[in-house]
């Protein structure tokens, strides 16, 4: 049950964590990632085996557009059946989970599991929602991740909601509660993943950050803190915006089916994430950068200047777009931009040129891998700046969503790994 205070769409859930089985084989990371690169997905296969895994019950991006998808579909969703009729699952009713991340370096990214309440959610660009999405949703994307879910028992998340809680109350106070809470899970992520700890909520420990939750999410402080008239935010997706978004279009779906009084208590209502705080130091925003392939590089920048006013090879005032392929790399500059972001004046080129030219473009992680990436013949790839975080609620108070993949929350080995499960039907 979420908690009936409609200005806060952030409660507890009943949790599911896998039982009689090697965590470090069962977490695998968020489904978006290295989407151009398999061989990480095959390591990932490699070391599982046939032990019981989340990686079971998830389907990799870069499968989606594979011959086989309907197949691996019906396959996940029997072995969420399979996995939940051998009691595969410890039960947590109406619960919330404090999580630590240790990421690569040693920086710890705190975290609150529990239910978003899809009600208040929206990716739509104009959406007046207290929970909004950050960047523009990609419908082509959805109809795959739908017809995996519509049938699904099962969810596991990977959205990280972003609360804007500057004086770090919410996690600071959760980080002092440790030794009254039980701990649930203690071990390694695979692949460099780093390491990752997780308590449960007792009863004084729930009562007290839904207290805080209520204080945090309020219009009035999000008014007070910003100056702010209209339509105010509560929390923003900072990561998993499709994931999200096909809970939304799953559960608009059953509410069709189904007379209004009873959507309250529609498992679909709702969807697991972690909530983490904007301002925490160990959130970093990492830019993605995007590779393309299939193209001739020097046509595709020749094309870039044609295409802004004034465009230049070189640095200069302006948005300055850097690019690398197998015979270099420099940059082009964009005199007088109108978009605020190097990544909208990018976009808006790419979006233009694969529609007319063809070509195809992904979203990568890493500098390094962009480069390694581009190096090879008939590829190029545009290397972008980081967002600042402190920029991004504003930025979408004031003008709308983003372009999609805007920026990453840390690099791809940070993502939230699959761990906890919820029953959806």
């Amino acid at each position: 049950m979420m908690p009936s205070d409609a200005h806060v769409p952030f409660g507890r859930a009943d949790i599911l964590l896998p039982r009689d089985c090697s965590y470090e084989k069962w977490a695998v990371v968020a489904c978006d990632q290295y989407t151009s690169q398999p061989e990480y997905w095959q390591r990932v296969e490699e070391f599982v085996g046939g032990a019981p895994s989340a990686l079971r019950l998830i389907l990799p991006e870069s499968c989606l557009d594979g011959p086989n998808v309907e197949t691996d579909i019906v396959e996940i969703n029997n072995t969420m059946t399979h996995y939940l009729r051998e009691e595969r699952f410890r039960r947590l009713p109406a619960s919330m989970i404090y999580v630590e991340r240790t990421l690569e370096g040693g920086a710890v990214r705190r975290g609150l599991l529990g239910a978003v309440d899809l009600e208040a959610y929206d990716y739509e660009e104009d959406s007046r929602a207290p929970v909004r999405a950050t960047e523009g949703v990609d419908l082509n994307r959805l109809p795959p991740r739908v017809s995996l879910r519509k049938n699904a028992s099962l969810e596991l998340p990977h959205a990280l909601l972003l609360a804007d809680d500057p004086e770090d109350r919410l996690m600071g106070w959760l980080s002092g509660e440790r030794e009254y809470m039980e701990p649930l899970y203690d071990f390694d992520l695979m692949e460099g993943g780093g390491h990752l700890r997780g308590w449960k909520l007792g009863p004084e420990q729930l009562a007290h950050a839904e207290a805080l939750l209520g204080e945090i999410l309020a219009p009035e402080t999000f008014r007070r803190r910003h100056g702010a008239e209209g339509w105010p935010i509560a929390l923003l997706v900072g990561d998993g915006n499709h994931s999200l978004a096909t809970a939304k279009e799953c559960y608009e779906r059953q509410k069709r089916l189904t007379p209004r009084e009873q959507w309250e208590n529609l498992p679909a209502r709702y969807a697991l994430a972690e909530l983490v705080n904007l301002h925490d130091e160990s959130l970093t925003f990492e830019p993605v950068h995007r590779v393309l392939f299939g193209v001739e590089p020097s046509e595709v920048l020749a094309a870039l200047v044609r295409f802004y006013p004034g465009a230049h090879y070189g640095d200069g005032a302006g948005h300055v777009l850097r690019y690398v392929h197998a015979g270099g790399e420099g940059c082009v500059t964009v005199p007088a931009p109108d978009a605020a972001l190097e990544i909208e004046t990018l976009q808006r080129f790419l979006n233009h040129y694969l529609h007319r030219m063809g070509g195809r473009m992904d979203y990568i992680h890493g500098g390094k891998v962009a480069r390694r990436l581009a190096g090879r013949a008939g590829n190029l790839a545009f290397l972008l700046p980081a967002l600042d975080k402190e920029a991004l609620l504003p930025a979408v108070w004031r003008d709308g969503m983003l372009p999609r993949k805007t920026f990453s929350l840390g690099r791809a080995q940070d993502k939230r790994f699959y761990l906890e499960a919820r029953k959806i039907r």
